[in-house]
């Protein structure tokens, strides 16, 4: 039987989701005593790393396009064995999802699966009585979509909160948990992507974090946003990576920095599960890859804010290269795929195009346009095979530009941009690279990339 719920969802993107989970999260771990397992509706690499390190508990991926319902349903019962409370943190507006047509991929969608309790957060800046009006359209949008909860965020005062307050009593049955007034010692550092990813937060920044979570978790009624859970007390012991019971058959070198550090935890589980052991490195400040590993994997994440440091480091480039001209299998997303190019192009912080791998023929180009999608696609490679209907998403403003004639693709897409508006995933040697994020729940591409990987151990 899994445990209850709650799903902390917004109107909007930008309404104070993260902070108000955080809070939430911050509270019943440390002053109720709950263990609480985290997760994240939809594509999320950055505000996962936030839920750890307010509960202590690696925040797992609840994303109905890519993992589908059933995949959906799996990795919350498996996550949530030894957890008191779940908490999941939705994604975008409540009712945004995968189209416009219906709320598939949706929180609601999400929560309507798991029977989650929803607590909507508006932000209130720039009105008052119209909150209501808001609020109201949201509880009757859904027919059955049940919000148990609002709590309003960014009330500039009493008064600004009692004409909130006195409008809902009129019209909203849905009670008021909780009212955050604004502050701006309440923000968390923010970047192009959304929030600055943990990994790279100075001590003094996290320290904060957690000072917001517990000064806003204050605001908040848990008396009601509990009622009716029937909260099983457990030991919080974390599912260890190896409850696959598979023995270890190669070790995988995996790109872990301030550069690169989108990673879904499912997907290193996965690679576990396959046989994989994970061996940690750095292309900033490592000189060379791990010793003895049969393949690499460079995931997302921010290698144009650290540019200059990646250029300088030629002998880990040069690593890797030549790793990759000898066959060594490669697994490279988004970041690591511009890594991997001859360059990145001009940014805040450097004026004139760096240096890369140069693996990839063809450049790497900063943009001002955000290239935000689902994505669909269907893999051929003679090494790899034929793989169809895959599923992931992209999230990045950068493009590959420059591209060679004879450059191979992987991917033929069904949906979303990829590299050229048709194609993705580049193939150089044994070395698979694009901008589209897949999670290994699917684990068809992960199973042949693993075989590729022992295959190049035997050699």
């Amino acid at each position: 039987m899994n445990p209850p719920s709650l799903l902390i969802a917004g109107t909007t993107s930008g309404v104070g989701k993260t902070t108000i989970t955080l809070a939430i999260m911050h509270h019943l771990k440390y002053r109720m005593g709950y263990s609480i397992q985290p997760f994240k509706v939809g594509p999320d690499f950055i505000d996962p790393s936030y839920h750890m390190m307010v509960t202590g508990r690696e925040s797992r991926t609840l994303d109905a396009w890519m993992m589908g319902r059933d995949g959906l349903i799996k990795n919350f019962t498996d996550w949530t064995k030894d957890a008191d409370i779940a908490v999941i943190e939705g994604v975008m507006g409540l009712y945004d999802g995968a189209t416009g047509k219906s709320d598939f991929a949706s929180s609601a969608y999400v929560a309507k699966l798991l029977k989650s309790k929803i607590i909507l957060v508006i932000d209130a800046a720039k009105a008052a009585r119209s909150i209501a009006a808001m609020a109201l359209g949201y509880v009757k949008f859904g027919k059955d979509t049940k919000i148990a909860g609002i709590i309003l965020n960014n009330v500039s005062g009493d008064k600004h909160a009692n004409y909130i307050s006195e409008a809902f009593k009129s019209t909203i049955k849905v009670p008021i948990l909780g009212i955050i007034f604004r502050s701006k010692e309440l923000k968390f550092q923010e970047r192009h992507l959304g929030l600055i990813p943990v990994d790279e937060l100075e001590p003094s920044n996290k320290v904060n974090v957690i000072r917001i979570a517990k000064q806003v978790s204050e605001s908040i009624n848990y008396e009601v946003l509990l009622k009716d859970f029937k909260i099983r007390y457990s030991k919080e012991n974390r599912i260890k990576f190896n409850r696959y019971g598979q023995k270890t058959k190669i070790k995988i070198g995996v790109a872990l920095d301030n550069s690169f550090n989108f990673y879904y935890s499912e997907n290193l589980d996965q690679l576990r599960s396959l046989g994989a052991a994970i061996k940690f490195f750095s292309p900033l400040v490592d000189d060379e890859l791990p010793e003895d590993i049969s393949g690499i994997v460079l995931g997302g994440g921010f290698p144009e804010i650290l540019a200059n440091k990646l250029s300088s480091n030629y002998s880990m480039m040069a690593s890797i290269k030549d790793a990759a001209e000898r066959g060594l299998p490669i697994y490279a997303e988004c970041g690591g795929l511009m890594y991997l190019t001859r360059s990145i192009g001009a940014y805040k912080n450097f004026n004139s195009p760096l240096k890369m791998v140069g693996l990839i023929d063809g450049d790497t180009f900063m943009s001002k346009r955000l290239t935000l999608n689902y994505t669909r696609a269907n893999f051929r490679s003679s090494v790899y095979g034929r793989i169809l209907n895959l599923k992931g998403h992209e999230f990045h403003y950068s493009s590959i530009e420059n591209i060679g004639h004879d450059c191979k693709f992987a991917y033929d897409l069904r949906k979303g941009y990829g590299i050229d508006g048709k194609r993705d995933g580049v193939l150089v040697y044994n070395t698979l690279a694009s901008y589209m994020h897949l999670h290994f729940i699917d684990a068809r591409l992960a199973k042949n990339w693993i075989k590729i990987c022992c295959s190049y151990l035997k050699k």
